[in-house]
């Protein structure tokens, strides 16, 4: 039987100057193809991302071995699946209705302030969980609060979709792209809120205000509608108490290992399993109908973009490329920062922004050094204001589009399922605003904080 070692020293023993030129050609190619399948969706993205992976190992442009020893993240595979099995058992005590009805009643039934408030909650949730989960579990009760309004809610669930990625910017957790980013550069999730928190502050105090203004007089509704959301009973939304309490127990014993997983010598993953597998202990949850549940679709979508990518390093594309970057920015660290910033947030309104995150990590782990040597500063300096920049860009980028990340499509999805179409033009207007006052106040935060010290 082969060993892995053995498979790895073969496969490079093997790779030619000539042979790595067309192996890199098939490399982009099949990813190139992946890729198209994943953007239009003519197929599952999943299934391209699979198939892509599984024709690069066939062809020979990566070894089997290397594939998954080196190159599938797997911090990033159990960390997600432990914070669905979480979130999962969580969403059986009707939680996020009580959320939902609750903050309709603080608003006393006025449209904009509802909409604002369930806003930033969604924000605050989608900081601690991922956005995905967070705008799945608060669609429904939006549609109810919509409904007993007698008002659109499209707007409203373009409205939580936006803050979604932006309060999903601030932790590890939040959103996808960055846990691609914690675990590829070792970061804590301290070290995000830290870095990211402040600017994600003032993003969705500006987003809030906007809100404010353009749907104050937009959306008004009888006395007699308010009269009706004030009467309903939050505490009716809670099917499980001490289901809820054990829950947010096992939620809080996550949080707090997050918080100190540097202290524990624990990687996020270990302590997001942990956690999973302890609450399904204390609340007896059959662990065979918790699986079942789990998105598995998406984690083996990471599985084959990690591949997909995987290749393209094997076999020098991701060299060449960082060549060219920097030969663009002359190596300057302002123009390589600030061109991240805008060019990350582009490309991830175009495409969806985890594929694009996969393929920019080991660019970013190229040319840092190179950017390091010309400007006279520490590789650690340059790697961490680009790790930050390309969150940002990432993050706030994936709402230029509907497909620009994963949260937008699911609500889309959902919302055509309950007779309520968002077209593409539709979510532009809303999103295309919000990303580019986003992109400039972060643009300011970066050279403030990190470019101006320098």
């Amino acid at each position: 039987m082969i060993t892995t070692a053995t498979a790895s020293a073969t496969f490079a023993n093997t790779a030619a100057p000539d042979e790595l030129t067309g192996m890199a050609v098939v490399a982009i190619a099949v990813f190139v193809l992946a890729y198209v399948g994943i953007v239009t969706e003519k197929i599952h993205r999943t299934i391209a991302a699979i198939l892509g992976a599984v024709a690069l190992m066939a062809l020979g442009a990566i070894h089997q071995h290397v594939a998954f020893r080196e190159h599938v993240d797997l911090n990033v595979i159990f960390l997600l699946a432990g914070m669905m099995i979480i979130v999962n058992i969580m969403s059986k005590t009707g939680v996020f209705e009580w959320l939902a009805i609750s903050l309709a009643k603080i608003a006393r039934g006025r449209p904009v302030y509802i909409m604002i408030l369930l806003a930033l909650s969604t924000a605050v949730v989608s900081a601690f969980l991922d956005n995905v989960t967070t705008v799945i579990l608060m669609l429904p009760v939006t549609l109810l609060l919509a409904q007993q309004l007698k008002i659109n809610p499209v707007p409203f669930l373009i409205c939580e979709v936006l803050a979604s990625n932006i309060g999903g910017a601030a932790t590890l957790i939040g959103d996808p792209p960055n846990i691609l980013i914690g675990s590829a550069a070792g970061l804590s999730f301290n070290d995000f809120l830290i870095h990211l928190g402040p600017v994600i502050v003032i993003i969705l105090a500006v987003f809030t205000v906007g809100l404010y203004f353009i749907y104050r007089k937009r959306l008004q509704v009888s006395i007699e509608v308010r009269a009706r959301i004030i009467e309903m009973n939050p505490a009716r939304a809670i099917t499980d108490k001490a289901l809820l309490i054990k829950s947010l127990a096992g939620l809080g014993l996550v949080l707090v290992g997050f918080f100190l997983h540097s202290l524990l010598g624990l990687e996020p993953a270990t302590i997001a399993l942990g956690g999973a597998a302890l609450l399904m202990l204390i609340t007896k949850t059959d662990p065979e109908k918790v699986f079942r549940e789990v998105e598995w679709t998406t984690l083996f979508f990471f599985v084959g973009l990690f591949i997909l990518v995987g290749a393209l390093v094997e076999r020098g594309v991701i060299d060449t490329l960082a060549d060219f970057a920097l030969r663009q920015t002359g190596r300057n660290i302002w123009l390589t920062t600030l061109g991240l910033l805008w060019f990350a947030a582009i490309a991830s309104a175009i495409i969806d922004n985890i594929p694009f995150v996969v393929t920019a990590i080991p660019l970013i782990k190229t040319i840092a050094p190179e950017i390091a040597r010309t400007n006279d500063l520490e590789t650690a300096t340059v790697l961490g204001i680009l790790w930050w920049t390309l969150a940002l860009g990432a993050c706030l980028g994936g709402n230029g589009s509907i497909v620009g990340a994963s949260a937008n499509v699911v609500v889309a999805d959902m919302a055509k399922k309950h007779g309520h179409r968002i077209t593409f033009l539709q979510f532009a207007k809303y999103g295309i605003p919000c990303t580019v006052m986003a992109l400039f106040i972060s643009s300011i935060y970066l050279v403030v904080r990190y470019l101006l010290p320098l």
